[in-house]
């Protein structure tokens, strides 16, 4: 009896021990491989992280240009919670920014990690991607800025390490998105981003800013191929801006097919660019005729007539007389032909009036029956 209750102890103490230990270690690798998915990991809390807020353990200082932030969609207060939480990457009007004006200064937070290797090994870490390749890197992200409060995994630098937390972004917020629509730096601490965890859904930590709404927040989910260029609204004037991915503004345009919505007014639902690697919609195929009702036998009016009668329903297979030889020659006209042929026929000369017949008609002309037809000499 007491070897099973001091069994039972150790057990207790051992689990007790542990859970720390797995707290810790959800905390701290809560992220697996480069692609950004998220591993398993237990509930956290999240950080709200206003618009100009440096947040918890920055890696660099702000790198935010100062550009207008833009307003996020507008909706009614009967409009309820966002059908979708989740959008993809290429939603046009998912981001905004300033005509030819990137919303962060890529070339800025290219020096301030460069000048710390400490700090731009756990840059790389966290962003899950070569420490030699961080300039080239960021240099291919786009700056644009939120306009709808994200949810991310942010990463904080703590002796000489970084340290993962679930955040909430504010709308407005300055970001670097790469090439697959997907957030991946905040500019105003520096800080990687990755996609958030399955499991993030603990107490909101910080102070709530003016129409937050856990309802609302939205999780960008990247695309499975490169996206070219971003369709974000311009927040000068609300209009259409079609950015090339991995350019600063400088090569703005304006779309060449604009969304069918109004800036304003778009709602960011989770369609965004068709994705090329999902199967296209096979049409039906066409119904067979039914077996018990004969198939009409008369041709397409654009068809031709296979039976070259124009449509009659002559039988094609029925026998045509054959053609006149073209090298036999009609009969002469005895009277319009001045040279009759030797080789015809002779006409039968009309009955004299007077009963008798002409000269060189009193000896037939064959031979007479009963009388051989060879002579002796």
């Amino acid at each position: 009896m007491r070897s099973t209750l001091r069994r039972t102890r150790r057990t207790g103490l051992a689990a007790a021990g542990l859970v720390p230990a797995l707290l810790l270690a959800g905390c701290s690798t809560a992220w697996e491989g480069a692609g950004g998915e998220p591993a398993a990991a237990p509930v956290q809390d999240v950080f709200l992280q206003p618009l100009g807020a440096h947040g918890p353990d920055p890696f660099t200082a702000s790198t935010v240009r100062n550009t207008a932030p833009p307003a996020a969609p507008d909706r009614g207060p009967d409009d309820g919670p966002s059908p979708a939480h989740e959008v993809t990457g290429s939603t046009p009007g998912l981001y905004g920014g300033t005509r030819a004006v990137g919303s962060c200064d890529v070339e800025r937070q290219v020096t301030l990690l460069a000048a710390d290797r400490t700090k731009a090994r756990a840059f790389a870490e966290a962003a899950g991607i070569p420490e030699a390749n961080v300039a080239g890197w960021l240099r291919g992200l786009t700056p644009v800025a939120l306009r709808a409060d994200t949810r991310v995994t942010s990463h904080g630098y703590r002796e000489g390490r970084a340290s993962a937390y679930q955040a909430v972004l504010q709308t407005g917020t300055s970001v670097l998105v790469d090439q697959y629509g997907s957030p991946r730096v905040r500019c105003a601490c520096g800080n990687p981003l990755r996609s958030p965890a399955a499991a993030a859904g603990g107490i909101h930590q910080g102070e709530p800013w003016d129409g937050f709404d856990p309802d609302r927040v939205i999780v960008v989910r990247p695309t499975t191929t490169v996206v070219g260029s971003l369709v974000i609204v311009n927040t000068t004037d609300s209009t259409w801006i079609e950015r090339r991915t991995g350019s600063d503004g400088d090569e703005d345009r304006e779309p060449a097919v604009a969304p069918a919505c109004d800036p304003d007014t778009c709602a960011l639902t989770g369609s965004g660019t068709p994705d090329p690697d999902s199967p296209a919609p096979v049409p039906p195929a066409p119904t067979s005729p039914d077996p018990a009702r004969p198939a009409p036998t008369t041709p397409h009016p654009d068809a031709p007539d296979p039976s070259g009668t124009g449509g009659t329903g002559t039988d094609p297979t029925a026998p045509v007389p054959p053609a006149p030889d073209p090298y036999t020659e009609p009969a002469p006209d005895p009277y319009t032909d001045p040279f009759p042929d030797p080789f015809a026929e002779p006409v039968e000369p009309p009955a004299d009036p007077d009963g008798q017949q002409p000269p060189d008609e009193l000896f037939p002309a064959g031979a007479v029956p009963g009388q051989p037809e060879t002579f002796q000499g």
